[in-house]
């Protein structure tokens, strides 16, 4: 273990001496370069708004990017933020000293409450330019306002809560119409619900705030100086507009829950954060006289929303009677606190100021904070100047906090995109994890950090932790990148011998059998997984080494298995004479290689077994390599093993209809030691055709020779058609089988009388049998009794053949007989012949004057004309034309010569003036002439019928459009 740790820590030499040289310059041990390149931004970056207002700024109000802003006595300042060139100004209308109180500003930018100090309250949606008063709402100071965010739209509130200064909760509606806006009041009802109290009586209600559970629960959280109050109560669904009388009516008598702290400024302010615009906050933070009690929210809660409460108390430098905070700000992870002359940031998670902003004098005293959740913007402002708060990757180093909070998934979660802070936070846990003998965890961190490998493999061995360091390097090995094959072999190895070590101290343990099959199975997992198998093929060697050095044959197969390497497996189970086995593992993987290789070995022990595999293989397997394997069995085998080859060799020959001739040659030999009935009755089945016969012929006679099967030498004889060596052969063995082999010769008489007079010789003179020899006589035809006569001894009497003398004498005469009638009727034949040239000479046929050529249907009788004893008739030259096509090239050749010199005879002389015998003798000579090319031009073209002859069915598969001029006809038709 200790060597493959030594190579290990050298095949990272060069990575660890980078990590070495990045130490020695202040990088960090992790290996990451945690340099900034240029100068980060805060996470608060603070941003003066251009604006000048003509008069000191009273209140200012922000929601969904709408801003409204009280200047002065009279006037309202409106500004879309999408669209900052278009402010809209709105005048009050106040003629007496009323001043604007507070602004309250609902969730979509639509709904406007102004509370003057009169106690009396405004209206003012966002899509009209004039005031109204809200006349049920005169006569109380309004301190605070919850809005409806479930039902509220750009025209109706819906149900809201409104808490005044004397500690009253009223519930009310305000809605405008879309036709004449103001023809009506906007506020629907204005009704009280309850009263918050303190120890000493009613007190003015500072914050208001409306959520929604799960299951139609309602969560209402009121504030007052030093009281925080839950209502909780369940709407039925469909009836969330009849407002939420229902929930305080259940505290009428008896005080809803609360948090009560001893100090107070006079107010107090709540603050919420929502991760995501139109979901529910997740956090809060109530800004009180003893600090700022913060924590979540959990709806699933019963009773309280509240969860993970604690207070947070207020920086040092600040004292409550002096500089007290204004105005209170919940981001995800920070509490602004508005100081008259500062803003200070806390950390939510230790309670930490991170951030403080000192405004100069010369803005004048901060007046007011407040947050636009749609845009996740902080606004301040004083009497004159207004600024805008961006928050920037505000959980930038919320990581380091959570670490040091030892939460490290959390932490983890929050540093996932910066890989050298995930990196310090993983050693961190690690090290928690090791210092906790957690060290299975703590194995899995380190794998995943970049620390020296070699610096946590011997911690984990000083440890004697060693499953730890199968976990560390199995997480190790699964981080590797594939072009670190060297790393990947070094631990797979590793790997390899710390599980044959553990498995051999758990497999002694009786007690640990449970552990010892959970080891194996891991161990299992690990060499068949997809990801090893390359390095453990490529390094299967030092496997089976390490495998055979500790005795585990189990997993050595096993491993081969995997990696099919079935040839180790076979030859081990052979070894161990585990023959069945192995021919499983044949029969499973079905390569014919090993099949080969083993089937020697397997032959000797499962004869029958080994051959039901070779048939289950079918034509996979090749016969002819399994031969060798057959001839070494059979020869040490008995005949009933033999029988097993023989049942393999009929199975390729007659069901694979193998036609190699080793096969067909093995399986004879395998007939003629030891199946003789078989034998011949193979070479009968196979033929008498050489040229369909796959044994060789010359090796089998010489087979069947050696062991004495005269029969089957015979009809190898037979088809090698060596008929005078199987006649003789067949006359040791049987006269019928010899005579059966002598009638073979059909077409040479000769040969067949020269084997017959063999079989007679050999009755006569080796059996001496007379009647025998006589039966010879009969069954030949070729033999006469002059050819036997010579065969038999001189003291033989003529009794013995004289019916064979007789019989021969009678087929004489019989002969000459039948000659004479022969000869009889070929003289008839002749007369008749004579007779019929005679008729045909004197034939005719009348011809209508109607009649038509069948080839033209023209009348015939225009031009000469054929007639045919069929009926057709054809005119001259339309027989010579539909003819000539089908003639063979020299009859046509010779058709045209003859034309050529029928033309010539037929010119008329030139002179018309001859005497008139000179003119009949040379007709005459050009008659005689011109009728002999004339009667050879009848027997081309006149032989026969064109229609009804052997022409016509010789061009029955010629097509009717010549091949050579389809092209031609074919664009006609277009």
């Amino acid at each position: 273990m200790a060597s493959i740790l030594d190579e290990y820590e050298d095949s990272l030499y060069r990575s660890a001496s980078v990590q070495q040289s990045r130490a020695s310059v202040g990088i960090p041990h992790s290996g990451y370069v945690n340099a900034r390149l240029e100068k980060e931004t805060p996470i608060f970056n603070k941003q003066r708004i251009d604006f000048a207002p003509p008069e000191k700024i009273n209140s200012l109000v922000v929601s969904s990017n709408q801003l409204c802003m009280s200047l002065g006595k009279d006037t309202l300042l409106r500004i879309d933020l999408g669209k900052p060139d278009e402010p809209n100004q709105v005048e009050l209308g106040r003629k007496d000293e009323a001043k604007v109180y507070k602004m309250f500003l609902d969730h979509t930018g639509s709904h406007l409450l102004i509370a003057l100090n009169t106690s009396e309250c405004l209206y003012l949606n966002r899509s009209v330019q004039k005031v109204r008063a809200l006349s049920r709402w005169k006569g109380h100071l309004i301190e605070s306002v919850g809005w409806n965010k479930f039902l509220g739209s750009e025209t109706n509130t819906g149900p809201i809560l409104v808490g005044t200064a004397q500690g009253q909760i009223y519930e009310a509606e305000i809605s405008v119409s879309d036709g004449s806006l103001f023809s009506t009041n906007p506020d629907q009802y204005f009704r009280q619900v309850y009263t918050l109290e303190e120890e000493s009586g009613p007190a003015p209600v500072c914050c208001l705030e409306i959520e929604r559970g799960i299951e139609g629960k309602f969560f209402i959280i009121a504030t007052t100086r030093k009281r925080l109050f839950q209502f909780v109560g369940k709407i039925p669904e469909g009836t969330e507009q009849q407002g939420f009388s229902s929930i305080f009516a259940m505290h009428a008598d008896h005080l809803p829950s609360f948090r009560e702290f001893p100090a107070s400024f006079g107010f107090s302010e709540i603050a919420f954060y929502t991760p995501k615009l139109r979901s529910n906050p997740r956090s809060f933070a109530w800004m009180m006289g003893n600090g700022v009690l913060y924590g979540t929210l959990d709806y699933s809660r019963p009773d309280s929303i509240l969860s993970d409460e604690r207070v947070w108390v207020y920086p040092s430098d600040i004292d409550i009677t002096v500089n007290k905070p204004i105005s209170i700000v919940l981001t995800q992870f920070h509490f602004l606190l508005l100081l008259p002359d500062r803003v200070k940031a806390v950390c939510t998670l230790n309670g930490q100021v991170v951030f403080q902003d000192l405004f100069l004098e010369k803005f004048g005293l901060l007046t007011r904070m407040i947050k636009d959740p749609t845009v996740q913007q902080i606004w301040i402002h004083t009497e004159k100047v207004v600024f805008r708060y961006h928050v920037q990757r505000e959980s930038r180093d919320v990581w380091k906090m959570y670490m040091n909070m030892n939460k490290f998934d959390l932490a983890k979660e929050y540093c996932k995109d910066r890989p050298e802070c995930l990196d310090i936070v993983l050693a961190k846990e690690a090290e928690h994890c090791f210092q906790n003998k957690r060290y299975l965890d703590s194995a899995k961190c380190y794998a995943l950090t970049q620390n020296y490998f070699e610096e946590i493999a011997l911690k984990f061995i000083e440890a004697k932790q060693e499953e730890a360091l199968m976990e560390f390097l199995i997480k190790k090995l699964s981080n590797l990148k594939p072009s670190e094959k060297t790393q990947t072999t070094l631990l797979t190895t590793w790997l390899t011998e710390l599980y044959l070590n553990w498995l051999g101290i758990l497999e002694g343990d009786p007690s640990q059998r449970n552990l010892y099959l959970d080891t194996r199975e891991k161990f299992r997992t690990f060499l068949s997984s997809p990801k090893n198998k390359d390095c453990l093929f490529n390094n299967r060697a030092s496997i089976y080494e390490l495998l055979a050095s500790h005795g585990d044959t189990e997993h050595m197969v096993y491993f081969a298995v995997i990696m099919q390497d079935y040839e180790r497996v076979v030859a081990h189970h052979c070894q161990h004479d585990e023959y069945d086995e192995a021919l499983n593992v044949l029969s499973r993987h079905r390569d014919e290689k090993l099949f080969y290789k083993f089937s020697p070995v397997l032959i000797q022990h499962i004869p029958k077994k080994v051959v039901d595999a070779w048939i289950s293989m079918g034509s996979r397997l090749d016969a002819r390599n399994l031969i060798p394997a057959l001839v070494n069995y059979s020869q040490s085998a008995s005949t009933q093993q033999i029988n097993e080859a023989i049942r393999y060799m009929e199975f390729c020959v007659y069901q694979l209809e193998e036609t190699q001739q080793a096969i067909h040659n093995y399986l004879l030999s395998l007939y003629a030691l030891c199946r003789r009935d078989s034998l011949l009755s193979y070479l009968e089945q196979a033929g008498t055709n050489p040229n369909r016969i796959h044994y060789d012929l010359k090796y089998a006679l010489r087979l069947c020779a050696e062991h004495g099967h005269h029969r089957a030498c015979v009809h190898i004889y037979k088809v090698m058609e060596l008929y005078e060596e199987a006649v003789d052969l067949a006359l040791q063995v049987d006269v019928d089988l010899a005579k059966s082999c002598a009638d073979l010769p059909e077409d040479d008489e000769e040969l067949r009388k020269k084997l017959w007079l063999k079989i007679a010789r050999h009755v006569v003179q080796e059996e001496k049998d007379v009647k025998k020899a006589m039966a010879c006589l009969s069954s030949c035809a070729l033999l006469k009794i002059e050819d036997v006569l010579p065969f038999f001894p001189d003291f033989v009497t003529i009794d013995h053949f004289k019916e064979a003398i007789c019989n021969s004498l009678e087929d004489y005469n019989k002969h000459i007989e039948e000659l004479k009638r022969e000869m009889e009727e070929a003289t008839q034949s002749a007369k008749r012949i004579r007779e019929d040239i005679q008729e045909m000479r004197n034939k005719y046929g009348s011809v209508e004057p109607q009649e038509k050529c069948a080839a033209c249907d023209f009348p015939l009788l225009n031009r000469p004309f054929y007639l045919f004893l069929c009926g057709h008739m054809f005119h001259y030259d339309c027989l010579l034309q539909a003819v000539f096509p089908y003639l063979p090239a020299y009859k046509q050749a010779k058709l045209e010569d003859l034309q050529k010199k029928l033309a010539a005879t037929s010119q008329p002389s030139k002179s018309h003036h001859r005497p008139k015998d000179a003119d009949t003798i040379s007709l005459g000579k050009g008659q005689q002439s011109r009728e002999q090319i004339k009667a050879d031009i009848d027997d081309i073209v006149a032989a026969e019928c064109v229609y009804c002859g052997e022409l016509m069915i010789r061009s029955i598969d010629k097509p009717f459009i010549d091949p050579q001029k389809y092209e031609e006809e074919m664009q006609s038709w277009l």
